[in-house]
C-alpha cells in the first residue's frame, strides 16, 4: 500500500517538473537567435553549428519525453473513463435493484420513505445519512451503491486530473515542435555558412588554424572510442567506385555536416592539411606506431603538433575534397603513408570499439 502511494505520488510530481523543465528551455534563446551575421569569425561559424547542434539535441529529447507522456496521460485518461462508465452503468442497475426491493417492501406494506429517499439520493454523503436499512437485502444493494458512488468520484477526479494534463503536454509540445523547425533552419543555414568557408579553405589549399570551441576536454575512461558519436556506415574498407584510383582506404561514417569528430585514441597531431582529394585531413600518431586520418572536414579544432586524448574534439565533419556528401572519412595506417592503409572496422573492434550497423563493400 504505501509502495503505490510513494509511485503514485511519484508520477504525479513528473508531469509538473516535464512541464517547467519544457518552459525554461523554451524561453532561453539559441545562439542563432542572438543574431550571428556574415562577419562572424571562423571560429564564431564554427561554435554556432556546435551550439545549434547541441540545441537541436536537447530539444528533440524534450520533445520526444513529452509525447511519451503526453500519451501516458491520454491512455491513463481514457482508461479512467472507461471505468468510469462501467460504475456509472453499475450504479444504474443497483439503483434497479433498490426500486424492485422498495417495491416488494411497498406491497408487503413498509420500509418506503426510507427505500425511495435512498433510491433518489444523488450523493454517497445523502446516502450515508439516510436511515438504517434493516432488510439485509437492502442494506447490501445500498452498500455498494455507496462504494460505486466513491469509485466514480476518484476515478472523475483521475479522469480530469489526466485530461488536463494531457492537455497541457500537447500544448508545451506544439510549441517545441515549433521551436524544432526553427532550431533545424537556424542549424542548416549555419551549416552552410561553415561549409561555404570550408570550401574556399580546401580550394585555396590554405588552412586557417584550429578553430576553438570553448569545450572542455572529454571525460572518458575508454582508452579508444569511435571517431563520431552518432552515425551511419557508407562505403566501406577495399570497397570500390569512381572516386578513388583504386579501392576505397578506409571507413566512411555519414553524418551531417559541423558533427564533432573525436580523436579515436591518445596520440600527436602529425598533419593538418586543406586540399587535395581529401580536403581537409587531419593525420594522428599514436603509441605502437599506427595513424589515424580523419577527412573531408568542414573545420579543425586541434593544431599540427598537439595532443590529444581519446576522445577530444580534433574536427567538425563536412563535405571538403573529393566528397559526394556530407561524411567522415576515417582510416587507419600502419605508418604515416597513404599507401599503408588497414581496414578500420577490425582495427577499432580489437581495441574494444563496436562500430554499428553493415558495412559496404
Amino acid at each position: 500500500m504505501l509502495a503505490d502511494m510513494g509511485s503514485s505520488r511519484g508520477s504525479s510530481l513528473f508531469v509538473p517538473l516535464l512541464l517547467c523543465a519544457l518552459a525554461v528551455f523554451l524561453a532561453r534563446p539559441t545562439a542563432a537567435e542572438s543574431g550571428a551575421g556574415g562577419g562572424e569569425t571562423d571560429s564564431g561559424v564554427s561554435a554556432r553549428v556546435a551550439r545549434l547542434s547541441e540545441d537541436a539535441g536537447a530539444v528533440t529529447r524534450r520533445y520526444d519525453a513529452g509525447r511519451r507522456e503526453a500519451a501516458k496521460q491520454r491512455a491513463k485518461a481514457l482508461r479512467s473513463g472507461r471505468l468510469l462508465s462501467r460504475e456509472r452503468r453499475r450504479v444504474a442497475v443497483l439503483r434497479k435493484d433498490l426500486g424492485r426491493i422498495a417495491r416488494a417492501q411497498y406491497r408487503q406494506g413498509g420500509g418506503l420513505p426510507c427505500t425511495a429517499r435512498t433510491l433518489f439520493s444523488g450523493t454517497p454523503e445523502e446516502l450515508m445519512r439516510s436511515e438504517h436499512v434493516h432488510e439485509q437485502a437492502d442494506l447490501a444493494v445500498e452498500h455498494a451503491v455507496v462504494k460505486s458512488l466513491g469509485a466514480q468520484a476518484r476515478l472523475a477526479v483521475d479522469e480530469a486530473r489526466a485530461s488536463a494534463q494531457w492537455r497541457a503536454l500537447e500544448k508545451r509540445n506544439g510549441e517545441l515542435a515549433g521551436k524544432q523547425r526553427t532550431l533545424q533552419t537556424q542549424l542548416e543555414e549555419a551549416r552552410q555558412v561553415l561549409q561555404g568557408r570550408a570550401d574556399e579553405s580546401a580550394a585555396a589549399g590554405s588552412c586557417q588554424g584550429a578553430v576553438r570551441l570553448g569545450r572542455p576536454r572529454a571525460k572518458t575512461t575508454r582508452t579508444w572510442v569511435a571517431p563520431v558519436e552518432t552515425y551511419r556506415l557508407s562505403a566501406g574498407f577495399g570497397s570500390g567506385g569512381d572516386h578513388w584510383a583504386n579501392r576505397h582506404t578506409g571507413q566512411d561514417f555519414a553524418v551531417p555536416i559541423g558533427t564533432p569528430v573525436r580523436a579515436v585514441g591518445a596520440g600527436k597531431v602529425v598533419k593538418v592539411e586543406c586540399g587535395g582529394a581529401f580536403g581537409i585531413q587531419i593525420v594522428i600518431r599514436h603509441p605502437g606506431g599506427y595513424c589515424t586520418q580523419y577527412a573531408h572536414l568542414a573545420a579543425v579544432t586541434v593544431d599540427q603538433g598537439e595532443r590529444v586524448t581519446p576522445g577530444q574534439w580534433i574536427a567538425q565533419s563536412g563535405t571538403t575534397g573529393n566528397s559526394t556528401g556530407p561524411h567522415l572519412h576515417f582510416e587507419v595506417r600502419t605508418t604515416e603513408d597513404l599507401e599503408s592503409s588497414i581496414d578500420p572496422v577490425p582495427w577499432l573492434t580489437a581495441r574494444g570499439v563496436q562500430v554499428r550497423g553493415p558495412v559496404s563493400k
